[in-house]
């Protein structure tokens, strides 16, 4: 497959920019904590499905000190519907417990700090800082790294890779288009039957088209 040329990366950046202008995370919050908690669940789940589960968990542990002291147990039963609910909640205790004990209770919105708390990698720290800060960084998940690939904008075969070659290539905005690349792999190009015909804005652009068909 071939990789985009500068002219191709420059035309993707502009489209993705004019349709998603305005784009931000699907997750529901009101605050930091509530954002981070909820990007931290979303590892390997659905948006959709961790913003039915977070009312009753913000209710019941509405802030880090209430999540600090919480039940592992009663954690675990409000979270379960989400994989890996198991070591989710003891990371979610773990993770509030570090902040209590480490920042005074604020969440720290400093990547090399944020890394440092319990279930919290580069990607977690990468989505809540562009989220709540609109920091320029990009994060790398399953939508964008299918995007990225399926636009030639990286050959890379990790996460990690494919997130240095964006930034690389996008040099700004990442924040902006770290989420029309999510929006549109989650919404357009599917993994499964992509609507190339009837929604695709990049069809043109695309360097795999020829490899699936479109229903």
């Amino acid at each position: 497959m071939k990789l985009a040329t500068k002219r191709e990366i420059e035309e993707i950046r502009k489209r993705f920019l004019e349709h998603y202008p305005d784009s931000v995370t699907e997750l529901h919050y009101r605050n930091l904590y509530e954002l981070l908690v909820a990007v931290m669940l979303s590892a390997q789940c659905t948006d959709k499905r961790v913003n039915i589960i977070t009312p009753a968990l913000f209710e019941r542990y509405p802030d880090i000190p209430s999540l600090a002291n919480a039940d592992l147990e009663e954690v675990k039963e409000l979270i379960r519907t989400c994989s890996f609910f198991n070591n989710k909640a003891k990371n979610l205790i773990k993770m509030a417990q570090m902040v209590m004990d480490q920042y005074g209770g604020e969440i720290p919105l400093d990547e090399k700090e944020l890394v440092k708390l319990p279930g919290v990698g580069q990607k977690t720290a990468h989505v809540v800082m562009i989220e709540f800060t609109k920091a320029n960084l990009m994060a790398v998940d399953t939508h964008v790294f299918r995007v990225a690939h399926r636009l030639g904008l990286s050959d890379a075969k990790t996460a990690e890779g494919t997130e240095k070659d964006l930034v690389r290539k996008f040099k700004t905005d990442l924040h902006r288009l770290h989420q029309a690349m999510v929006l549109f792999g989650r919404y357009i190009c599917t993994a499964k039957n992509p609507k190339c015909d009837t929604e695709c804005f990049l069809q043109d652009l695309c360097k795999s088209k020829e490899s699936f068909k479109a229903k």
